[in-house]
């Protein structure tokens, strides 16, 4: 991140100024494949082994553009013989310590099956990515919850998925991806998300994925800094698709949570539907309500990527539009954009909407 000196408070640890956080988007990583085979099927370990992943996407393997730092990680995060993330002992060490972080939430992305052109290898993968979170992170420590990782292209796997998992108090919440195949607002994806509702899990929908199209409009971008600006584009279309389709209508006690993509975004979004909406809403009889009142009651929204303008009070007043209990700090560890806790608010706010910000709102959200 970018740090601006000037009008800046003097960084304050959390851990020195005893301010317990939550991080709600850690990424675990495998050290190898094989980390996965204990809980695959051999049939599975054998394909893995000979026909790889193959992802919905124009690329043969791997993310569409090159990394500023392998694996898009710090530099300062690889442990000792392992990939970032890799590594619960240089975790708890690196981040759960240093940032007096009491509630950490594990987004396991990547090559985890979701995105997976053969569904049955994808659900396979989708199941045994759960298993290595509880065996090799929740299990063994305790301030860290996980994110049920589901093939939500295939609707009935993803259910199952959810429903075994369902009241597992070591996950908090349910994971999808922003770049899906067809606008996430339509009926095939309907089931997940009355499933989640019906566990008491929010959704959480992290940044990335492979839908099979480009992030652009127009075709595959030339830079890796266009695909990264392309997450906020591609987070909008998804709570444009799920508000003007009517998910939050249809299932009203459904809460989404929007990972990795900012949020300064939010109140120009809620305002161009509710502009539209006022002219066009024959067109879509089922919406009861503005869409920025769906927005507000049902959308929560991690800080990672904080955004930084040059004015840097621009930032407050954009969350104070959205609700300073609707934001869930995030470091995106170990990611090289990663935001320090003792960085991260732009000025001084008061001491309640701080405690919001780093650890009320998440615990209110997850229990």
């Amino acid at each position: 991140m970018n740090v601006q000196v000037k009008a800046r408070p003097l960084p304050q640890p959390a851990n020195q100024s005893k301010l317990a956080t939550a991080d709600c988007d850690i990424h675990p990583q495998r050290a190898s494949d094989k980390d996965l085979h204990p809980f695959l099927e051999k049939r599975w370990i054998e394909h893995m082994q000979m026909f790889g992943s193959r992802p919905r996407q124009a690329y043969q393997s791997g993310p569409a553009y090159p990394k500023s730092q392998p694996f898009a990680s710090r530099r300062d995060a690889w442990p000792p013989g392992g990939r970032p993330g890799s590594s619960l002992p240089f975790l708890r060490e690196q981040l759960l310590d240093a940032n007096n972080c009491v509630l950490g939430v594990l987004n396991a992305t990547g090559d985890n099956g979701q995105s997976f052109q053969n569904r049955a290898f994808g659900a396979a993968v989708c199941h045994a990515m759960n298993e290595w979170l509880i065996a090799e992170w929740l299990e063994p420590e305790p301030r860290l919850k996980g994110s049920i990782v589901v093939p939500y292209e295939d609707a009935e796997a993803a259910v199952a998925e959810i429903e075994r998992y369902a009241g597992d108090p070591r996950f908090v919440q349910v994971l999808m991806l922003n770049r899906t195949s067809e606008p996430p607002g339509q009926k095939r994806y309907w089931k997940v998300y009355e499933a989640a509702a019906a566990a008491g899990l929010p959704v959480g929908v992290h940044a990335f994925g492979f839908g099979g199209y480009p992030v652009s409009g127009g075709g595959w971008p030339s830079f890796y800094i266009e695909d990264m600006v392309g997450h906020a584009q591609s987070m909008q279309s998804f709570l444009t698709s799920m508000v003007v389709e009517g998910v939050f209508e249809r299932f009203p006690s459904l809460r989404l949570v929007l990972i990795e993509a900012g949020f300064a975004w939010v109140p120009a979004l809620a305002w161009r539907l509710d502009k539209l909406w006022h002219r066009l809403k024959a067109e879509t009889p089922h919406l009861k309500r503005l869409p920025s009142e769906y927005i507000r009651e049902s959308v929560w929204l991690t800080t990672q990527p904080m955004e930084e303008p040059a004015n840097r009070a621009h930032v407050l007043d954009a969350i104070d539009w959205i609700g300073w209990d609707r934001l869930l700090f995030a470091t995106d560890y170990p990611h090289w954009d990663y935001d320090d806790p003792s960085h991260v608010l732009p000025l001084p706010v008061p001491e309640a909407k701080r405690r919001g910000f780093f650890l009320e709102n998440a615990v209110a959200l997850y229990g």
